[in-house]
């Protein structure tokens, strides 16, 4: 009996250490409420977000190495809606499987730090047959408004916003992966990576009871409804999930959810940040949590029409201002 008894205390006490280190991350906070001036410039977002959805998505369509000349159609247009917003552009060229390649990147030095660098990334690949409105449009719309928001932000970190190639399969967690060529070329120059942020299918959301699902065993302890952004980190990346939220939770009252999770779990290394997690740098998702609550996800009709236009870009308005205390303050203690 004793063993038992000895038994299910362990238990209890690793399920109450899990949920403090795991899923006990938001920080107590007060939670800024949108005004007009911010309504004005939501509505303002949404417009910009939707027309570079509705252009990767439906003008372009399905963009991968299968259809060689969508995927670089799509890296032409962000270089170009970069170029327009007077932006520099730089591109990292490769090779996979006798097809060049490449990252479209735009770099915002820092004033104060700028070794320290804050990288902000987004997949402009979509999954073979499907027109990846939300997964990855959104986030790459995102990032490219959030480029030209801040453009003119003195920041104290070096903010790098890139789009990468090939994060879909069959190139997924593959050394093909455009972020893993770039987190593999930071790591061998020594750069001081501080932050990764990748933007991953950030566009839909419904208040709806039943329409949010989890991995097991994190449907215990989270919402039903998939009305929320969530912010994934692995352990490691921990005090960078509490850093992100604070921020995040000091800009917007959209709803957020967070976990800093085992990797083991689904869908908590199914993005570009698990190239960085490799390299060991910290690393964290912004989604909508794709699969989990996206009914069109990696299918034909991933298109603009089913997304969450106002969601989306009210969360992409609360992103880019915690994007902007992130790489402008002193980081916080978690």
């Amino acid at each position: 009996m004793w063993i038992l008894l000895a038994s299910l205390a362990l238990l209890g006490v690793l399920s109450v250490l899990t949920y403090r280190i795991m899923i006990d991350v938001k920080p107590r906070t007060i939670r800024t409420v949108t005004d007009r001036r911010h309504q004005s410039e939501i509505e303002t977002l949404q417009v910009r977000l939707m027309e570079h959805v509705r252009v990767l998505s439906v003008s372009i369509g399905e963009r991968n190495l299968g259809r060689p000349n969508a995927l670089q159609a799509a890296a032409d247009y962000i270089r170009e809606t970069w170029t327009r917003s007077g932006l520099q552009v730089s591109e990292e060229r490769f090779d996979v499987e006798g097809h060049a390649v490449a990252n479209v990147i735009v770099e915002q030095p820092g004033s104060v730090r700028p070794e320290e660098i804050i990288v902000v990334g987004a997949h402009y690949d979509s999954a073979p047959g499907t027109p990846g409105a939300n997964d990855n449009g959104t986030g790459v719309a995102l990032l490219l408004e959030m480029a030209r928001a801040l453009k003119d932000t003195p920041v104290a970190r070096t903010i790098r916003y890139a789009a990468f190639v090939n994060e879909e399969p069959p190139y997924f967690f593959s050394e093909s992966m455009g972020s893993r060529v770039h987190a593999r070329g930071a790591r061998s120059r020594g750069e001081n990576i501080v932050a990764m942020i990748s933007l991953e299918t950030v566009g839909y959301y419904s208040s709806s009871a039943g329409t949010q699902g989890y991995p097991f065993p994190l449907g215990f302890f989270y919402p039903r409804a998939g009305n929320f952004l969530g912010v994934v980190g692995n352990l490691r990346s921990r005090a960078l999930v509490v850093d992100f939220l604070r921020r995040f939770m000091a800009a917007t009252d959209f709803p957020v959810e967070a976990a800093a999770a085992f990797q083991w779990i689904p869908g908590i290394s199914w993005s570009d940040h698990w190239s960085f997690w490799t390299e060991g740098y910290p690393a964290i998702m912004l989604t909508d949590t794709a699969p989990f609550r996206y009914p069109h996800y990696h299918g034909a009709q991933d298109l603009p029409e089913h997304l969450a236009a106002q969601g989306f870009a009210r969360a992409s308005h609360g992103i880019i201002a915690a994007v902007r205390r992130l790489a402008t303050e002193s980081k916080e203690a978690p």
